[in-house]
């Protein structure tokens, strides 16, 4: 493989630095744009090649010493080279990118990115690996583990946890979560501090005297139960049913949880409302039957299905709410909203500090 000098001009989403070279884009990470570094090709493709960095001759004023030892062979952190400030320029600047660049979308709304209160210690959980004696994390692109005593990203009862499971004298091969003590085994966030910042966001977004909310994906109820004032009525809908016993156990009569499909449920919960509002005012027109309804969407990286897309275009609410861990896929989800609604704004929020990740809510209106 051949060696080559490189100047990056951006980092692009996923945290790999961008130069160019004979017109051809050359990924490298754990670079900053601005930086002369050399680096060895690795992969050649034909729209673009991807490189190890060997050395950094021209560094950027953002960068830092890591803080974790393990940093560049450990999978799970791709920014701890560059100061925090920074991460969150070049994470706001991602989004926009995308959402230009994939959803097609013009004049967006961005509002400045909420940051993390801890860039360090903030994980309240992790999910370790043992193998032969091994116990930690998969290798950057690698299925082979890396034996690790602390991640400097978790929280300290997080470590202690670690600690006490490396103590153990036989560990089984399999995956063991590590988790902060007050943790639920459900679904949450893994950063509490962002996570109530979060919700505080879309408590804000909602106006009060509402009639209906319809929570996709809701988990136990993380949103649902803090928007319970502002609705007479709200449902749930998630396939863990676990997550959705949870919102049951101590929900009050205008609360209703569903555990299914989420493509099925809501679409048939959208469709009953609408059928409802018009057996209440007959020959009221569709768009003034949806008044107060209110979706929030919080689907899994792979975003929205093509069903729930139609869904909610089909019987579009007054108000909708998108939560969001993937821009390229919210880019693409947008791209087909944006006929039916329009954007009030975009507020990314740094939940993963040190990843990639980008949080991100889209209000939109009908």
């Amino acid at each position: 493989m051949r060696i080559c000098e490189l100047r990056i001009e951006d980092v692009a989403f996923g945290g790999n630095g961008v130069a160019r070279q004979q017109g051809k884009a050359v990924f490298v990470p754990y670079t900053i744009e601005g930086e002369m570094v050399s680096a060895e090709i690795v992969r050649e493709k034909k729209q673009f090649a991807e490189a190890d960095l060997v050395e950094v001759k021209q560094s950027s004023p953002n960068r830092v010493a890591p803080e974790c030892p393990y940093f560049g062979r450990c999978g799970g952190c791709a920014y701890q080279h560059i100061d925090y400030q920074h991460q969150l320029a070049i994470k706001w600047r991602q989004l926009r990118d995308a959402l230009q660049r994939i959803g097609k979308l013009k004049d967006i709304p961005m509002r400045p990115i909420i940051p993390s209160p801890r860039p360090y210690a903030y994980r309240n959980r992790i999910t370790v690996h043992a193998q032969d004696g091994v116990i930690g994390f998969f290798r950057r692109d690698s299925h082979r583990l890396i034996d690790i005593e602390c991640c400097p990203i978790s929280r300290e009862e997080v470590n202690r946890a670690l600690a006490e499971l490396r103590e153990r004298k036989h560990v089984r091969d399999g995956h063991y979560t590590l988790r902060s003590a007050s943790e639920s085994r459900v679904f949450s966030q893994v950063n509490d501090e962002v996570a109530q910042a979060l919700r505080n966001l879309i408590i804000d977004l909602v106006q009060p005297n509402q009639r209906l909310l319809i929570d996709a994906y809701c988990g136990a109820g993380f949103f649902t139960k803090a928007l319970l004032d502002k609705f007479e009525r709200v449902i749930g809908i998630d396939w863990d049913r676990f997550a959705i016993a949870d919102a049951k156990a101590n929900a009050i009569e205008k609360e209703t949880y569903i555990a299914g499909d989420v493509d099925a449920e809501l679409a048939a919960t959208l469709q009953q409302t609408r059928m409802g509002d018009a057996q209440i005012a007959p020959g009221v027109t569709h768009r003034r039957s949806s008044n107060s309804l209110t979706a929030i969407v919080d689907p899994p990286a792979t975003g929205l299905s093509a069903n729930v897309r139609k869904a909610i275009v089909d019987f579009a609410p007054t108000t909708l709410i998108y939560v969001s861990c993937n821009p390229p896929t919210l880019a693409r989800d947008l791209k087909e909203l944006q006929h039916k609604f329009a954007i009030n704004s975009v507020t990314p929020l740094d939940m993963f500090p040190q990843t990639a990740e980008i949080e991100t809510v889209i209000h939109l209106h009908a």
